[in-house]
Protein backbone atom coordinates (compact mmCIF):
# COMPACT_ATOMS: atom_id res chain seq x y z
CA UNK A 1 0.00 0.00 0.00
CA UNK A 2 1.48 3.30 -1.06
CA UNK A 3 1.87 6.07 1.44
CA UNK A 4 0.40 9.36 0.43
CA UNK A 5 2.64 12.35 0.82
CA UNK A 6 1.31 15.81 1.28
CA UNK A 7 3.19 18.92 0.30
CA UNK A 8 3.97 21.24 3.20
CA UNK A 9 1.61 24.16 3.42
CA UNK A 10 3.43 27.49 3.11
CA UNK A 11 2.75 29.72 6.04
CA UNK A 12 1.85 33.32 5.45
CA UNK A 13 4.62 35.60 6.64
CA UNK A 14 3.65 37.67 9.62
CA UNK A 15 3.35 41.38 8.91
CA UNK A 16 6.54 43.21 9.69
CA UNK A 17 6.56 45.67 12.51
CA UNK A 18 7.39 49.23 11.66
CA UNK A 19 10.97 50.05 12.54
CA UNK A 20 11.40 52.20 15.58
CA UNK A 21 12.94 55.55 14.77
CA UNK A 22 14.04 56.05 18.36
CA UNK A 23 16.03 52.83 18.79
CA UNK A 24 19.09 54.38 17.22
CA UNK A 25 19.26 57.03 19.92
CA UNK A 26 20.50 56.67 23.47
CA UNK A 27 23.88 56.98 25.15
CA UNK A 28 25.23 54.27 27.40
CA UNK A 29 25.20 55.85 30.86
CA UNK A 30 27.65 53.27 32.22
CA UNK A 31 30.32 54.58 29.83
CA UNK A 32 29.41 58.26 29.63
CA UNK A 33 29.20 59.01 33.37
CA UNK A 34 32.73 57.76 34.27
CA UNK A 35 34.14 59.71 31.32
CA UNK A 36 32.37 62.86 32.50
CA UNK A 37 33.66 62.27 36.04
CA UNK A 38 37.23 62.23 34.75
CA UNK A 39 36.50 65.35 32.71
CA UNK A 40 35.00 67.09 35.75
CA UNK A 41 38.07 66.34 37.86
CA UNK A 42 40.35 67.59 35.08
CA UNK A 43 38.38 70.83 34.77
CA UNK A 44 38.64 71.39 38.51
CA UNK A 45 42.36 70.58 38.75
CA UNK A 46 43.79 72.09 35.57
CA UNK A 47 41.32 74.76 34.43
CA UNK A 48 39.83 76.15 37.63
CA UNK A 49 42.96 75.32 39.59
CA UNK A 50 45.34 76.97 37.14
CA UNK A 51 47.95 79.06 38.93
CA UNK A 52 46.99 82.10 36.87
CA UNK A 53 43.68 82.23 38.78
CA UNK A 54 45.44 82.89 42.13
CA UNK A 55 47.67 85.53 43.64
CA UNK A 56 49.73 82.72 45.19
CA UNK A 57 49.92 80.00 42.50
CA UNK A 58 51.64 77.52 44.80
CA UNK A 59 49.25 77.61 47.77
CA UNK A 60 46.13 78.64 45.78
CA UNK A 61 44.52 80.37 48.74
CA UNK A 62 43.90 83.82 47.27
CA UNK A 63 41.79 83.60 44.09
CA UNK A 64 41.82 86.66 41.90
CA UNK A 65 38.93 85.75 39.57
CA UNK A 66 35.71 83.73 39.48
CA UNK A 67 37.47 80.56 38.28
CA UNK A 68 39.74 80.60 41.30
CA UNK A 69 36.79 81.26 43.60
CA UNK A 70 34.93 78.20 42.26
CA UNK A 71 38.08 76.09 42.67
CA UNK A 72 38.19 77.13 46.31
CA UNK A 73 34.88 75.29 46.87
CA UNK A 74 36.85 72.16 47.70
CA UNK A 75 36.78 68.52 46.67
CA UNK A 76 32.98 68.46 46.26
CA UNK A 77 33.24 70.91 43.34
CA UNK A 78 34.48 68.34 40.76
CA UNK A 79 31.56 66.07 41.70
CA UNK A 80 29.10 68.92 41.17
CA UNK A 81 30.81 69.83 37.89
CA UNK A 82 30.36 66.21 36.82
CA UNK A 83 26.67 66.35 37.75
CA UNK A 84 26.25 69.49 35.66
CA UNK A 85 28.05 67.92 32.68
CA UNK A 86 25.82 64.84 32.96
CA UNK A 87 22.71 67.02 32.90
CA UNK A 88 23.95 68.93 29.85
CA UNK A 89 25.05 65.83 27.89
CA UNK A 90 21.91 63.80 28.51
CA UNK A 91 19.66 66.80 27.93
CA UNK A 92 21.21 67.30 24.49
CA UNK A 93 21.01 63.55 23.80
CA UNK A 94 17.31 63.38 24.78
CA UNK A 95 16.54 66.52 22.78
CA UNK A 96 18.00 64.97 19.64
CA UNK A 97 16.38 61.57 20.19
CA UNK A 98 12.92 62.89 21.01
CA UNK A 99 13.21 65.40 18.17
CA UNK A 100 13.81 62.53 15.73
CA UNK A 101 10.96 60.55 17.29
CA UNK A 102 8.61 63.47 16.67
CA UNK A 103 9.12 62.90 12.95
CA UNK A 104 8.59 65.31 10.10
CA UNK A 105 5.86 67.89 9.84
CA UNK A 106 3.12 68.90 12.23
CA UNK A 107 1.73 66.05 14.33
CA UNK A 108 -1.77 67.52 14.50
CA UNK A 109 -1.89 67.76 10.71
CA UNK A 110 -0.57 64.19 10.40
CA UNK A 111 -3.22 62.79 12.74
CA UNK A 112 -5.97 64.68 10.90
CA UNK A 113 -4.76 63.36 7.55
CA UNK A 114 -4.64 59.77 8.78
CA UNK A 115 -8.18 60.09 10.13
CA UNK A 116 -9.48 61.51 6.86
CA UNK A 117 -7.77 58.75 4.85
CA UNK A 118 -9.28 56.16 7.19
CA UNK A 119 -12.74 57.62 6.73
CA UNK A 120 -12.22 57.39 2.97
CA UNK A 121 -11.04 53.76 3.30
CA UNK A 122 -7.71 54.61 1.68
CA UNK A 123 -5.35 52.47 3.77
CA UNK A 124 -2.59 52.42 1.16
CA UNK A 125 -2.16 56.19 1.17
CA UNK A 126 -2.45 56.22 4.98
CA UNK A 127 0.47 53.78 5.27
CA UNK A 128 2.50 55.85 2.81
CA UNK A 129 1.78 58.93 4.91
CA UNK A 130 3.16 57.08 7.96
CA UNK A 131 6.37 56.31 6.03
CA UNK A 132 6.75 60.00 5.22
CA UNK A 133 6.21 61.00 8.84
CA UNK A 134 9.27 59.00 9.98
CA UNK A 135 8.56 59.27 13.69
CA UNK A 136 7.23 57.34 16.65
CA UNK A 137 3.60 58.23 15.95
CA UNK A 138 4.03 57.26 12.29
CA UNK A 139 5.65 53.94 13.23
CA UNK A 140 2.86 52.97 15.60
CA UNK A 141 0.19 54.14 13.16
CA UNK A 142 1.75 52.11 10.33
CA UNK A 143 1.85 48.95 12.43
CA UNK A 144 -1.78 49.46 13.46
CA UNK A 145 -2.88 50.16 9.87
CA UNK A 146 -1.23 46.98 8.64
CA UNK A 147 -3.06 45.03 11.34
CA UNK A 148 -6.25 46.87 10.42
CA UNK A 149 -5.84 45.81 6.80
CA UNK A 150 -5.21 42.21 7.85
CA UNK A 151 -8.28 42.08 10.10
CA UNK A 152 -10.63 43.36 7.41
CA UNK A 153 -10.15 40.11 5.49
CA UNK A 154 -10.20 37.91 8.60
CA UNK A 155 -13.32 35.70 8.72
CA UNK A 156 -12.64 33.43 11.69
CA UNK A 157 -12.74 36.10 14.38
CA UNK A 158 -15.74 37.93 15.74
CA UNK A 159 -15.99 41.68 15.65
CA UNK A 160 -15.12 42.18 19.32
CA UNK A 161 -12.14 39.85 18.93
CA UNK A 162 -10.91 41.86 15.97
CA UNK A 163 -11.21 45.10 17.94
CA UNK A 164 -9.30 43.54 20.83
CA UNK A 165 -6.57 42.34 18.44
CA UNK A 166 -6.31 45.82 16.91
CA UNK A 167 -6.05 47.45 20.32
CA UNK A 168 -3.40 44.93 21.38
CA UNK A 169 -1.39 45.71 18.24
CA UNK A 170 -1.41 49.43 19.05
CA UNK A 171 -0.35 48.76 22.64
CA UNK A 172 2.48 46.44 21.58
CA UNK A 173 3.78 48.91 19.00
CA UNK A 174 3.64 51.69 21.60
CA UNK A 175 5.49 49.57 24.16
CA UNK A 176 8.31 49.10 21.64
CA UNK A 177 8.67 52.84 21.02
CA UNK A 178 8.25 54.50 24.42
CA UNK A 179 11.05 52.83 26.42
CA UNK A 180 13.71 54.29 24.15
CA UNK A 181 12.14 57.73 24.43
CA UNK A 182 12.24 57.52 28.22
CA UNK A 183 15.77 56.14 28.36
CA UNK A 184 18.16 58.19 30.55
CA UNK A 185 15.36 60.41 31.84
CA UNK A 186 15.77 58.74 35.23
CA UNK A 187 19.28 60.20 35.33
CA UNK A 188 17.90 63.72 34.99
CA UNK A 189 15.19 63.12 37.59
CA UNK A 190 17.73 61.62 40.00
CA UNK A 191 20.18 64.50 39.63
CA UNK A 192 17.31 66.90 40.24
CA UNK A 193 17.41 65.87 43.89
CA UNK A 194 20.86 64.28 44.34
CA UNK A 195 22.75 67.38 43.16
CA UNK A 196 21.16 69.38 45.97
CA UNK A 197 22.17 66.74 48.52
CA UNK A 198 25.76 66.71 47.25
CA UNK A 199 25.80 70.50 47.48
CA UNK A 200 24.50 70.24 51.04
CA UNK A 201 27.41 67.95 51.87
CA UNK A 202 29.82 70.56 50.50
CA UNK A 203 28.04 73.24 52.48
CA UNK A 204 28.40 71.24 55.69
CA UNK A 205 32.12 70.67 55.04
CA UNK A 206 32.60 74.39 54.43
CA UNK A 207 30.82 75.31 57.65
CA UNK A 208 32.90 72.75 59.57
CA UNK A 209 36.03 74.48 58.29
CA UNK A 210 34.62 77.82 59.40
CA UNK A 211 33.92 76.57 62.93
CA UNK A 212 37.41 75.09 63.15
CA UNK A 213 38.80 78.51 62.21
CA UNK A 214 36.78 80.05 65.04
CA UNK A 215 37.88 77.41 67.54
CA UNK A 216 41.56 77.54 66.68
CA UNK A 217 41.73 81.30 67.04
CA UNK A 218 41.50 81.22 70.84
CA UNK A 219 38.87 83.92 70.89
CA UNK A 220 40.22 85.77 67.84
CA UNK A 221 39.21 83.62 64.83
CA UNK A 222 41.38 83.44 61.73
CA UNK A 223 39.44 85.72 59.37
CA UNK A 224 41.02 84.23 56.27
CA UNK A 225 40.17 80.63 57.21
CA UNK A 226 36.69 81.68 58.28
CA UNK A 227 36.10 83.40 54.94
CA UNK A 228 37.40 80.40 53.00
CA UNK A 229 35.08 78.05 54.89
CA UNK A 230 32.04 80.22 54.25
CA UNK A 231 33.01 80.66 50.59
CA UNK A 232 33.37 76.89 50.18
CA UNK A 233 29.92 76.38 51.65
CA UNK A 234 28.27 78.98 49.42
CA UNK A 235 30.05 77.85 46.23
CA UNK A 236 28.87 74.27 46.70
CA UNK A 237 25.36 75.45 47.48
CA UNK A 238 25.22 77.58 44.34
CA UNK A 239 26.55 74.86 42.04
CA UNK A 240 24.20 72.24 43.46
CA UNK A 241 21.07 74.39 43.29
CA UNK A 242 21.87 75.48 39.73
CA UNK A 243 22.47 71.91 38.55
CA UNK A 244 19.32 70.67 40.27
CA UNK A 245 17.21 73.43 38.72
CA UNK A 246 18.43 72.68 35.19
CA UNK A 247 17.89 68.93 35.67
CA UNK A 248 14.31 69.39 36.89
CA UNK A 249 13.43 71.81 34.10
CA UNK A 250 14.82 69.52 31.38
CA UNK A 251 13.17 66.42 32.87
CA UNK A 252 9.75 68.10 32.90
CA UNK A 253 10.30 69.43 29.38
CA UNK A 254 11.10 66.00 27.94
CA UNK A 255 8.31 64.32 29.91
CA UNK A 256 5.79 66.74 28.44
CA UNK A 257 7.14 66.02 24.94
CA UNK A 258 6.74 62.26 25.44
CA UNK A 259 3.24 62.76 26.86
CA UNK A 260 2.35 64.70 23.72
CA UNK A 261 3.53 61.85 21.49
CA UNK A 262 1.62 59.32 23.60
CA UNK A 263 -1.54 61.39 23.31
CA UNK A 264 -1.26 61.43 19.50
CA UNK A 265 -0.75 57.66 19.46
CA UNK A 266 -3.85 57.19 21.61
CA UNK A 267 -5.80 59.49 19.31
CA UNK A 268 -4.88 57.49 16.21
CA UNK A 269 -5.56 54.20 18.00
CA UNK A 270 -9.03 55.38 19.01
CA UNK A 271 -9.75 56.54 15.46
CA UNK A 272 -8.71 53.14 14.07
CA UNK A 273 -11.01 51.29 16.44
CA UNK A 274 -13.96 53.58 15.80
CA UNK A 275 -13.55 53.36 12.04
CA UNK A 276 -13.11 49.58 12.12
CA UNK A 277 -16.18 49.20 14.34
CA UNK A 278 -18.27 51.35 11.98
CA UNK A 279 -17.18 49.68 8.72
CA UNK A 280 -16.86 46.03 9.76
Amino acid sequence: MEKKTTAPVAKKPAPKKAASSSKSGGLNAGIVIPVLLVLGVCIWMFFLGDGANFDDPEVKHHPKNMLGIVYSGGVIVPILITCFLIVVVFSVERYITIGKASGKGNLDAFVSKIRSLLDAGNLTDAIKECDRQQGTVGNVAKTALMKYNQLTSETELKKDQKLAALQKEVEEATSLELPMLEKNLTILSTLGSVATLIALLGTVLGMIRSFFAIGEGGGAPDAAELARGIAEALINTGLGIGTSAVAIIMYNFFTSKIDGLTFKIDEIGMSLQQTFSAKN
